[in-house]
């Protein structure tokens, strides 16, 4: 799965992408999107959200873990987790394209929610980050009934998109106990500056304790919070984000396979080839070599 840089729902655009949204006091909370060719990226979940999926498939990577959502299959993301996604490949017919809808549900609506249904808001359970499910009739028809709404977002009062919104909390409350289960989780799981540490971060030789002072953690917290955004140890994830940057200025600067190792933040020439060689088979020279002649 191919990534780009750390993004809201709300980045993605262009020609390619037909979005539309329902808004509730000032947050899309609901979101229609069309894709008439693949899109890939990462993003930091700020919410709980609901995909569904009506044509075509996204891919949702979480750590090492991979899930495909396709046609007909809902997917709930826990808030506080970074995940890469990659909607499917397309047919080159010009008729094929990629659509779901996004639900994002705030602290509020589900706590309103949750007075109303008389649940309680403590999980029973530890809370899944991903979890996929595939919609029934029922729910097929609800997001068939969102439809009209996207005609004319902009005039679509905030009573009735809060009321969609209840209407499918309670579908959920009487069809799907594990995702409900999730949805009720409202504590605070992380500070969210660790991911904004780390990416702005990542092209410097800083060590874990002192990413972990900058974002405001000890390094056990550090670690602790890391490992459940990105589902793998921080030394991991920077390595590994740390090589695809080396490759990428092989590819495209002239800067020395030297330059590159320090500049990168490791620890020795030697260190950084064998871990290159390791995630892509080539040690750098040889890498470099390879595509000049291609």
């Amino acid at each position: 799965m191919q990534t780009a840089s750390t993004k809201k729902l709300a980045d993605l655009g262009g020609l390619s992408v037909n979005r539309l949204s329902l808004t509730l006091n000032g947050y899309k909370a609901i979101e229609s999107y069309t894709l008439h060719e693949p899109i890939s990226g990462t993003l930091f979940l700020e919410e709980n959200i609901l995909l569904f999926v009506t044509e075509g498939s996204v891919g949702i990577r979480y750590g090492k873990l991979e899930y495909m959502v396709n046609k007909n299959q809902m997917a709930f993301l826990k808030k506080d987790i970074l995940v890469e996604y990659q909607t499917g490949y397309l047919q080159q017919d010009n008729t094929s394209k990629n659509k779901f809808i996004i639900v994002s549900l705030r602290y509020e609506l589900v706590k309103e929610f949750a007075k109303m249904a008389e649940l309680c808001l403590t999980p029973k359970c530890e809370v899944s980050p991903v979890t996929l499910n595939t919609a029934d009739q029922q729910l097929l028809k609800y997001i068939d009934s969102l439809q009209p709404y996207f005609i004319q977002p902009e005039k679509i009062g905030c009573s009735l998109i809060k009321i969609k919104l209840l209407e499918l909390l309670f579908y959920l409350a009487g069809s799907d106990k594990q995702i409900l289960e999730q949805v009720l989780d409202l504590k605070e799981h992380f500070r969210s500056n660790i991911t904004n540490t780390v990416e702005e971060n990542i092209m410097n030789s800083l060590s874990l304790s002192q990413l972990a002072v900058l974002a405001g953690r000890s390094l056990s917290s550090f670690r602790r919070d890391f490992q459940a955004i990105y589902n793998m140890p921080p030394s991991q994830w920077i390595r590994k984000k740390r090589l695809e940057k080396a490759q990428e200025l092989l590819t495209s600067t002239t800067m020395t396979v030297t330059d590159i190792c320090y500049t990168l933040g490791f620890e020795s020439i030697a260190h950084f080839s064998r871990l290159f060689k390791s995630q892509f088979g080539y040690p750098p020279s040889e890498f470099r070599l390879n595509i000049l002649v291609a």
